[in-house]
C-alpha cells in the first residue's frame, strides 16, 4: 500500500510507468499482485486510470471516500440541536477527521457556538485553521495558488456565474476557463446547471470550510495570526449567517429532497432553476426543484418546487412566488399536475401559510428526522 501517491509521483513523474510496468509483469507470469494506491489530491487521483494514462485498465477498485451526509455529522460531532448542526456543518461540514483537528471540542450547545468557532477554526493553534489552505495547495496541478484562491472567493461570496467570477477577479471568462476545470477535477468546485435552462449554469464550492474560509477567515487572515478572534467573529457574523449559513442552508433542502420517500416517489434530478416571468419582467428563482425520474415520450414531470429560508419567518408571499412558477412552467408545457409547493425555513412558518392545503413547510425537525 502506498499512501499519499499524489506527492511520490510528483517528485517521480515516471513512478504510474514503473508500476504499470510491473503489474503488467506479474499478470503475464501469473503472479498474485495485490497494490492500494492512497491520496488526497482528488485530480491527480482521478488521472490515474483515465484516458491514456498509463493505469489504464489496470485497476479492479476506484473507491472515492465521500464526507458524511449532514444528518450523520451531526451525530457523529453529538449534537442533538438542528439550528445548531446546521451552523456546525455550514462549518467543517462532513469530514470526520475536522473534529480530531479540534481535539474533539464539539459545541456544547447553540450558545456555545461563537466560543466554539473563536477556540477552534479561529484559533492559530489548531490544524484546523489552516486546513482550507492546505485543500487548494496540495493539488499538483495548481500552481498559482493565488488566482485560485480568487475564484474560490468570487464563488464564496455570491459570484456564481462564469461571469460574475471573471468580473469579481478582474479577467475575461475565457481566460479562467483552465482554472475553474482544475478546481472541478479537484472537487472544490462542481457545476451545476439551471434545471430549467441547460445553457445556463452556476458554480457552488464543495467543501464548506472553503467557503467559510473565503468570507471570514481570507478578508482578516493577519488579525487571526495575531490572535483577535473574538473581534474578527463579531465583524464577521453577519457575513456568515448571509453568504455562508444561507447558501448553505438551501444545499442541505436539495439533499434533503433527494431522499426516496420524501414527495411519494423516487426522486429524479434535484437541483435549482430559474423561471422567467415576461408578465412581471422578473425571474423567479426556485431553490429546490424535484423532476421525477425521466419518462421518454412524456414532458418532464415536477414532483417539487420549493423555497429555502434560513433566517426568516415564511409566509403566504414565499408560496405565492412558488405558485407562479408552478404556473410558468405548465405553460411551457411541464408536467405540473401533482407538484408538491414547499416551503424549507430555519425560522419557521406563520399560521396563515401553514394553513394553505398545497403547501408543504419542513422545518428543521423534520429536515434532521431521520431518513425513512
Amino acid at each position: 500500500m502506498i499512501d499519499e501517491f499524489p506527492y511520490l509521483s510528483k517528485v517521480t513523474p515516471a513512478l504510474p510507468s514503473i508500476i504499470q510496468r510491473e503489474v503488467d509483469r506479474a499478470v503475464s507470469a501469473d503472479e498474485p499482485v495485490s497494490l492500494l494506491l492512497c491520496g488526497s489530491a482528488m485530480s491527480v487521483m482521478g488521472g490515474l486510470p483515465a484516458g491514456g494514462a498509463p493505469l489504464r485498465g489496470r485497476a479492479s477498485l476506484e473507491l472515492i471516500v465521500r464526507p458524511f451526509d449532514y444528518r450523520l455529522a451531526a451525530k457523529y460531532w453529538g449534537i442533538d440541536d438542528p439550528r445548531l448542526a446546521v451552523l456546525v456543518h455550514a462549518v467543517v461540514g462532513g469530514t470526520p477527521a475536522y473534529r480530531r483537528f479540534v481535539n474533539d471540542d464539539s459545541p456544547a450547545g447553540p450558545d456555545d457556538f461563537d466560543d466554539w468557532v473563536c477556540r477552534t477554526v479561529l484559533d492559530p493553534g489548531t490544524p484546523l485553521f489552516r486546513e482550507a489552505r492546505y485543500l487548494l495547495e496540495e493539488e499538483a496541478d495548481v500552481r498559482d495558488t493565488a488566482l485560485y484562491h480568487s475564484v474560490l472567493a468570487a464563488v464564496a461570496n455570491g459570484n456564481t456565474t462564469r461571469g460574475g467570477i471573471a468580473g469579481y477577479i478582474g479577467r475575461k471568462a475565457p481566460d479562467i476557463g483552465h482554472h475553474l476545470n482544475v478546481l472541478e477535477d479537484s472537487s472544490l468546485l462542481r457545476r451545476e446547471p439551471d434545471v430549467f435552462r441547460f445553457s445556463r449554469s452556476v458554480y457552488r464550492v464543495c467543501e464548506p470550510l472553503i467557503t467559510f474560509y473565503q468570507v471570514v477567515m481570507r478578508p482578516r487572515w493577519g488579525l487571526l495570526e495575531s490572535g483577535r478572534a473574538a473581534s474578527v467573529w463579531k465583524d464577521a457574523r453577519g457575513r456568515f449567517t448571509d453568504q455562508v449559513v444561507g447558501p448553505h442552508f438551501e444545499e442541505l433542502c436539495r439533499q434533503f429532497a433527494r431522499v426516496e420517500p420524501v414527495f411519494g416517489e423516487l426522486p429524479g434530478e434535484v437541483g435549482s432553476g430559474v423561471v422567467a416571468d415576461p408578465a412581471g419582467r422578473t425571474q423567479i428563482e426556485v431553490d429546490v426543484v424535484v423532476f421525477a425520474p425521466a419518462e421518454p415520450g412524456r414532458p418532464p414531470r415536477v414532483l417539487s418546487l420549493g423555497e429555502a429560508k434560513w433566517g426568516k419567518t415564511m409566509g403566504p408571499g414565499h408560496s405565492a412566488r412558488l405558485r407562479r412558477a408552478r404556473d410558468l412552467l405548465a405553460a411551457k408545457g411541464y408536467d405540473v399536475r401533482d407538484t408538491v409547493l414547499a416551503c424549507y425555513s430555519g425560522a419557521g412558518f406563520d399560521a396563515e401559510l401553514l394553513a394553505e392545503p398545497d403547501v408543504r413547510a419542513v422545518g428543521l425537525g423534520e429536515l434532521y428526522s431521520p431518513a425513512p
